[in-house]
């Protein structure tokens, strides 16, 4: 009987350790914009009203500069049946409109797959960003 309970209790545990948690997803993130294809750098944070919004905080083109500090990603909520952000708005520099997002993480927690999309979400792009662990240096 010790052996079974001691089994389910650490099983719970390391389920615990694997479970997602709203929170995971703040950080840093590299991506590649997929129609400059130069990299740029955003953090992902929470936001007073708690939802997720990201901020660019480094570009690749210094003619971008003026990008930085631009918050381009709002309202984004998680939802953990599904296991996923959803219901954000991204404002992509330098394009019309605004489009809706939804975020899926790895299981690493160091990916996010990022789709963002006009209308139904099979008429967007998916872009993957990668988990940093420090600002890089702006030139």
């Amino acid at each position: 009987m010790k052996k079974i309970l001691t089994t389910i209790l650490i099983c719970t545990f390391a389920m615990a350790g694997f479970a997602q948690k709203a929170d995971d997803i703040c950080g840093i993130f590299h991506s590649v914009d997929p129609f400059s294809k130069e990299g740029s750098q955003c953090e992902i944070y929470k936001a007073a009203d708690g939802t997720y919004e990201a901020k660019v905080i480094w570009v690749e083109n210094p003619k971008k500069k003026p990008q930085l500090g631009l918050v381009f990603m709002t309202k984004l909520v998680y939802d953990a049946e599904a296991k996923e952000y959803k219901k954000g708005k991204l404002k992509y520099p330098g394009k019309p409109g605004t489009y809706s997002t939804f975020i899926r993480m790895s299981a690493d927690k160091n990916t996010l797959h990022m789709r963002g999309y006009l209308g139904a979400s099979f008429l967007g792009k998916t872009v993957d960003w990668h988990r940093e662990s420090k600002v890089r240096v702006q030139k």
